[in-house]
This record gives structure tokens, C-alpha cells and sequence, in this order.
């Protein structure tokens, strides 16, 4: 992808994720539903005009709009930002500014050896401690761009073992990066290298922050940041909490609401199936929900269709107290596409507890999350690309389940 001084908005993004909600860029209805020429020009329009352009975060004469934090030590130094470790111990200088959804460009450049990073969508908790995303910086290794989950889940995407990507950096040069966070899609570019590209949503908005590692090596300067600002997002409500409105019933099973729950119960006698089925249709969008499972097999369902042996077609997020917790199933279709093993889901699952379940699914790349833990993910699927989502209960046997806080991942705000 290039850096040019043009605002733009990846062309990806000016696709309507969803035919009947708001448009994710502009928040105009559908140009899917509008005449054709008409949507043409909204959309010439929404690519000339209406990308917010990107704006400089570093006047190059001070640090107004940024505040350090730790022991490192930063500076103004010939139009630059130079940062280096204080007494061995990490240190960062932060936005005072959050942001949700952006493209950040910068350089960087290493004076000497020791890690470094850029924090996004970041925070300090109770205990000053820095939690977040952060796209790695090292003149040592070839680890530059790759995301980490500082102070959380550590690694969670790698650079990829391919010459050009863990040969991108130059040592002692400045270094081009792109960041850029778009709904619960992470990706970074290193000297136009693609280095990033990872799907999750744990967080959506935060702090910047340039950091300097642990040590008393770290002598390292950025220039000519510039930032697009392209909104905010939020989980929105996909179910009520108080009725069924929106859902329907199909199959056998009983499904009750009970203290702000959806209570579900299926009996071992009945052999058919049971689903609490969405109204609406969707195609592009990431949903989160929490469920605990007493007893029986059951799933998240998505992009499905009404018919088949079991009253529905189409993919599963697998749900069960015992096994398989997090992968994902393909009914009346090939089955098993991504089983976990044993050993993972234990890694994952919180038997007798609450868990949360997070799927995206845009265009043909699917992932899933199980507490926040990756557990299935498919980047070319042939699969459905629309349909309904459901909530399932398995024919034969006895499931006790029940769901809530079902959330659906808005457009920018």
C-alpha cells in the first residue's frame, strides 16, 4: 500500500458490510439499495470527500499533546522524538488524545540496539501498568510490526517467515511504518512490507504511545507522525435482554428469559433439534456474546440458512461443556473445517463458568475467540458468505445452557 499524502480510506472499507444497516463509512443506508447511478455518485463522492485527512501528531518543536509515563526519557532533537531508556526500566510517552479507528504513518529510526514499540488502542490500569496493543520495534531481530499484547496475552501475531518481511527493517535508516486499526482488523506495513495482519476486537479504542523497553540500550527516534481518524466503534445490543423480539423459535427446545438470560433447556427424548434464530440476515460483522454451558452440545450459529436435516445449514461456532469448545462446524455441509484439540480447549474454556465467544466473519475470513484466545481462524473460506444467526440446541440429547449480552459490532461513530 502506498504512503502518499492522499486521504483515503482502504477501498475495502467503502463496501457495505451490511445491506440493511447504516453504511460504514458515512452512515448513509445502503448504496446497495439506491439506483445505480445514483450510488455510483455517492460513492465517487465518499472516496473524494469524505475521508478525514490525516493530521500531524508531532509539531516537531515540542511534545504538546503527549505525556511521558515510566522511567524512559523524551525529547525534542532536531525535529525529531528521541527516546531512550531512563534508569532500566520501561518507559512511554503517550497521547493525551484516544483514538478508536485510524491509519497512523511515521518513521522511525534506531541509534543504537534494544527493543521499542508504538502502543494502539491503549490504557494504564489501576496500577499504571500499560495494557494494550503494540506493534513491535527491534534493529536486533526481525520482529519489527509484529503485534504483541502488552501486559496480557503477549504474542499475537509473528512476522512472517518470508525474506522480504523479516528483511524490511534497515539499521541505522529511517524506517517507514503504517498502523491501522479498522474495526477488529490489525495490520502494519514496514517500508510497504505487509508485516501485521490480525482480526481481533478486545479493544477498540486507546491511547498512542512510543515505548522504550526495559534495559539501558534503547536510543530510538520517530518523525513525521501523521494520523487519519476515522471514528469510533462500540458493541451494540443484538438481543434486548428482556424479550425475544427480533428472534424466532424453530424446532423443539424451551427458551425462557430469566434475569437478564436467555435460559435453554432441550430434553434427551426429543430428537429433534432446536434454534433461536435471528430475524435479520447479516453478511459482513463480528459478534460477541456470553453463554454457560451445564450440560449438552450446542453452538453459535452464523450466515445459515432455514432447511437440512437438522433445521438449519450452515457454519458453527462450536459450544459445549465437555470438548471442542471454539471450533468450527459446518452443518449439512463438510463438518468439521476447524476441530481444536483437547489439550487447546482446556486452554480456553472455564468449565461451570461464564465465557465469552466472539466471532468476525468478513468476507471469506472467518476467526474465532473463546476468552479472548483465539481457537479457530480461516482466511480464504468457501463457505456461505450470509445468512441468519442462531443459537443452537442439539437433538438428542439433554442441554442446559443458557446466553447473554449478545453484541454486535457497530459501523464508526
Amino acid at each position: 500500500m502506498p504512503f502518499s499524502d492522499r486521504h483515503q480510506v482502504p477501498l475495502g472499507k467503502l463496501r457495505c458490510a451490511f445491506p440493511l444497516a447504516f453504511h460504514p463509512v458515512c452512515g448513509i443506508k445502503s448504496i446497495m439499495r439506491l439506483p445505480f447511478s445514483l450510488g455510483l455518485l455517492l460513492t465517487l463522492a465518499i472516496t473524494t470527500f469524505g475521508a478525514p485527512e490525516f493530521k500531524s501528531i508531532f509539531d516537531g518543536r515540542t511534545l504538546d499533546g503527549w505525556e511521558p509515563h515510566g522511567h524512559g526519557k523524551f525529547r525534542v532533537d532536531n525535529e525529531t522524538i528521541l527516546c531512550e531508556t531512563g534508569n532500566g526500566t520501561y518507559g512511554w510517552l503517550f497521547t493525551k488524545k484516544t483514538y478508536g479507528d485510524f491509519i497512523l504513518d511515521l518513521e522511525v529510526k534506531h541509534d543504537a540496539t534494544g527493543n521499542s514499540g508504538v502502543q494502539v488502542r491503549s490504557h494504564l490500569d489501576e496500577k499504571e501498568t500499560m495494557i494494550g496493543y503494540q506493534f513491535d520495534i527491534d534493529p536486533g531481530r526481525p520482529s519489527t510490526g509484529r503485534l504483541y499484547d502488552e501486559a496480557r496475552r503477549k504474542l499475537l501475531q509473528d512476522v512472517p517467515m518470508n525474506p522480504q518481511a523479516r528483511g524490511a527493517f534497515k539499521v541505522g535508516e529511517w524506517n517507514t511504518m503504517r498502523l491501522q486499526c479498522i474495526g477488529d482488523h490489525l495490520q502494519s506495513w514496514l517500508n510497504g512490507v505487509p508485516i501485521s495482519d490480525y482480526i481481533d476486537s478486545v479493544d477498540l479504542s486507546g491511547i498512542l504511545a512510543l515505548q522504550v523497553h526495559t534495559g539501558n540500550d534503547v536510543h530510538v527516534r520517530f518523525r513525521n507522525l501523521r494520523i487519519q481518524d476515522l471514528g469510533r466503534r462500540s458493541w451494540k445490543p443484538l438481543w434486548d435482554g428482556k424479550t425475544l423480539k427480533g428472534w424466532h423459535q424453530i424446532g423443539k427446545g424451551d427458551w425462557q428469559i430469566k434475569n437478564g438470560s436467555i435460559v435453554a433447556n432441550h430434553s434427551k427424548s426429543e430428537k429433534d433439534f432446536g434454534h433461536l434464530v435471528s430475524d435479520a440476515s447479516f453478511k459482513d460483522f463480528t459478534i460477541c456474546l456470553k453463554y454457560k454451558a451445564s450440560t449438552g452440545n450446542s453452538g453459535l450459529y452464523f450466515r445459515i440458512e432455514e432447511k437440512g436435516a437438522s433445521g438449519v445449514t450452515g457454519f458453527q461456532a462450536e459450544i459445549d461443556p465437555e470438548k471442542d469448545t471454539g471450533g468450527l462446524y459446518e452443518t449439512n455441509g463438510r463438518a468439521w473445517v476447524s476441530q481444536p484439540k483437547p489439550e487447546d480447549v482446556k486452554k480456553w474454556y472455564r468449565p461451570n463458568e461464564w465465557n465469552s465467544m466472539t466471532v468476525s466473519a468478513h468476507g471469506r475470513r472467518i476467526a474465532v475467540n473463546v476468552n479472548d484466545l483465539r481457537t479457530a481462524e480461516l482466511l480464504d473460506d468457501p463457505g456461505r458468505s450470509e445468512g441468519r444467526i442462531a443459537l443452537q440446541l442439539h437433538g438428542g440429547q439433554d442441554v442446559q445452557i443458557e446466553f447473554k449480552d449478545i453484541e454486535i459490532l457497530s459501523g464508526p461513530e
